[in-house]
């Protein structure tokens, strides 16, 4: 059985910590004033990794507030043993650059691997595959760009296998009907892609109990990423990560 790490959402709003449901910002709930500080508190709990998201980046924003955010959590990790992965908004190799320069371990690419193949190569060529992750973000059949603001119409499947022959090594799956809503994975997706695809799967997206990571393990993803359940106090990170020690 394959390591299965926990990673605690941040995502950042115009230099706040916030929860969206179903990726929409006018349904948006804001938790932290300080990224900083709500990234030291996970930190402090035992997390491994802190999975950032810029939102202003990813709906075509400046930014700017978050970029200090990032660039403030980075900092602040900076003597632990927790390492960051960070997308919305990287839709070039200078912006990929830029969050490699700011002390991110691993970068998440969605709209720029999708409709830029080359550019996804030439990351995963200068850069590995294990610091260049892929954001499959799905709606019905079809995955969705810009911030999930936009259907691509390109089949998931599709989508998977493309990004497999550009030397992608890590998915992370999120369907967005679930996103903040409390409703578990898309298990039965994700087993598909399990059973088909010879790749790590991180899955997002509607994680509501431990149970729900526990399910998460046993199908053999390679971790699981907790947002408005942790903020909410539905799911404690220092339980939740006491799942990746449990045997299968």
């Amino acid at each position: 059985m394959k390591e299965f790490t926990i990673y605690p959402a941040i995502d950042l709003r115009n230099g706040r910590v916030v929860r969206l449901q179903q990726g929409d910002p006018k349904r948006m709930t804001v938790y932290h004033e300080d990224p900083a500080a709500a990234a030291e508190q996970w930190v402090a709990a035992g997390a491994h990794w802190l999975h950032i998201v810029n939102l202003d980046g990813a709906f075509g924003e400046q930014g700017v507030r978050n970029q200090e955010a990032v660039a403030a959590i980075c900092q602040a990790l900076q003597g632990t043993k927790t390492s960051v992965q960070l997308g919305g908004g990287l839709r070039s190799l200078a912006d990929v650059e830029l969050a490699f320069g700011q002390g991110v371990s691993r970068v998440i690419l969605g709209t720029l691997a999708l409709e830029r193949p080359a550019a996804l190569r030439e990351a995963i060529q200068r850069f590995g595959a294990q610091r260049i992750v892929v954001a499959l973000d799905v709606q019905g059949k079809h995955v969705v760009v810009r911030g999930w603001q936009e259907n691509s119409r390109i089949d998931a499947w599709l989508a998977i296998r493309q990004m497999i022959q550009s030397g992608v090594r890590i998915l992370i799956y999120t369907d967005i009907s679930r996103d903040g809503m409390g409703s578990g994975l898309n298990l039965e997706f994700a087993r598909q892609i399990l059973d088909n695809v010879g790749i790590d799967l991180i899955l997002s997206g509607g994680v509501n109990s431990l149970d729900d990571l526990r399910a998460a393990k046993q199908i053999g993803a390679a971790g699981a990423i907790i947002g408005k359940a942790l903020y909410d106090g539905r799911i404690d990170l220092k339980a939740a990560l006491r799942i990746s020690e449990e045997p299968c």
